[in-house]
């Protein structure tokens, strides 16, 4: 994609790149030596109307956006995650890293108010999981399903209606809560603790009644969660899987075989809910609609996870929608057939698309 770079291509400096790709209505930018700056848009990567970057270009990006402990772990280990704030724009979430031997940033861009649930076509049940005491709630999706945005809508959402404190561990801290009826603590890995582990250590002496954990990535975080859920908090976080079955299956394998059966029954009493986020670009161009899978902890769901049978869970889902849970199928279903979605883009995303097919047709 690098083209030629036509004489009347705008030089590229940051804040203007970073404005036009904000008008634009970009979910990420990509600035990369060797190409012009790229956004995305609508999930397609397209050109911004800038003159091609240069690797010294890039670099002095990292070193206007960068705070100094960020540039010193990305010259030790040529990768840094940090966020960066454009007033009156967007906050950004960056990840600085080398690339043919230059430096190159993406870009994740981030509203800087924290939308309410309603706006983000959610169903009900979603709302409903934000008035549970304790126990673990999951958000779970691909890279850029709005698995952080959902995060924040419930916890602001509690805000509004609570006396509670709220403590968050992320990398790096993506949406800014105002303290309402919640005191909200907001710590960023690097700069306020040296790994989730650690902060989820800690958390439990610093009286939270919720914690939200921003990843799940090793075996130390995701046991310390679930500890968490068992001595009574709400602990909600985010894993890379795509379906419900998958992520109790996920959490499961990451302990050794002799403690398996242990973690199974301990996930079994702590988990209350998986939504499963899959986006997709709406037919009227206005923005991105999400497809969402969601399971419920009955009695029921709590016997399979102890009892080894993940494999029933779709089962379960599928007989369980009066309760509120939904399939990803069905919710992509309602999706095409509210006009939102193209026939195409359900089929790709569909968990079991020769199924989709048939319901599609009929």
């Amino acid at each position: 994609m690098t083209g030629d770079a036509s004489e009347d291509r705008m030089q590229p400096e940051l804040l203007d790149i970073l404005k036009a790709a904000h008008e634009a209505g970009a979910s990420d930018v990509h600035l990369v030596a060797g190409h012009p700056p790229m956004m995305r848009h609508l999930q397609v990567i397209k050109p911004l109307p800038f003159a091609m970057l240069t690797g010294p270009d890039c670099r002095r990006f990292i070193e206007q956006m960068a705070p100094r402990e960020a540039i010193e772990t990305y010259d030790k280990h040529k990768d840094s995650d940090f966020s960066y704030l454009v007033l009156g724009q967007a906050r950004y979430r960056v990840n600085a890293h080398m690339q043919g031997g230059c430096a190159s940033l993406a870009m994740r861009a981030i509203r800087t108010d924290v939308p309410p649930i309603e706006e983000l076509n959610l169903p009900e049940v979603i709302s409903r999981l934000t008035y549970l005491p304790r126990g673990l709630v999951l958000v779970t999706g691909d890279t850029g399903s709005g698995k952080s945005t959902t995060l924040a809508a419930m916890i602001e959402e509690m805000n509004q209606r609570y006396q509670k404190h709220v403590l968050t561990l992320e990398d790096p801290v993506e949406y800014r809560f105002e303290s309402k009826q919640c005191l909200i603590e907001q710590r960023e890995l690097g700069l306020d603790m040296p790994s989730f582990a650690s902060g989820l250590r800690h958390a439990l002496r610093q009286d939270p009644d919720v914690i939200l954990v921003g990843e799940m990535r090793d075996l130390d975080t995701t046991a310390l969660a679930i500890s968490a859920a068992e001595t009574g908090h709400l602990v909600l976080s985010t894993l890379h899987t795509i379906n419900a079955s998958q992520t109790v299956d996920r959490i499961i394998d990451m302990y050794p075989d002799g403690q398996q059966n242990q973690i199974r029954s301990m996930l079994a009493s702590t988990l209350q809910a998986v939504v499963s986020q899959t986006l997709f670009a709406r037919n009227d161009g206005k923005g991105m609609i999400p497809a969402v899978e969601v399971l419920l902890c009955t009695p029921a769901v709590r016997n399979l996870i102890r009892e080894d049978r993940t494999f029933e869970i779709p089962n379960v889902i599928e007989t369980n929608r009066q309760l509120g849970m939904c399939s990803l199928d069905n919710s992509i279903l309602e999706l095409f057939f509210n006009g939102l979605i193209t026939r195409e883009d359900a089929l790709a995303q569909a968990a079991y698309p020769d199924k989709l097919a048939m319901q599609l047709a009929a």
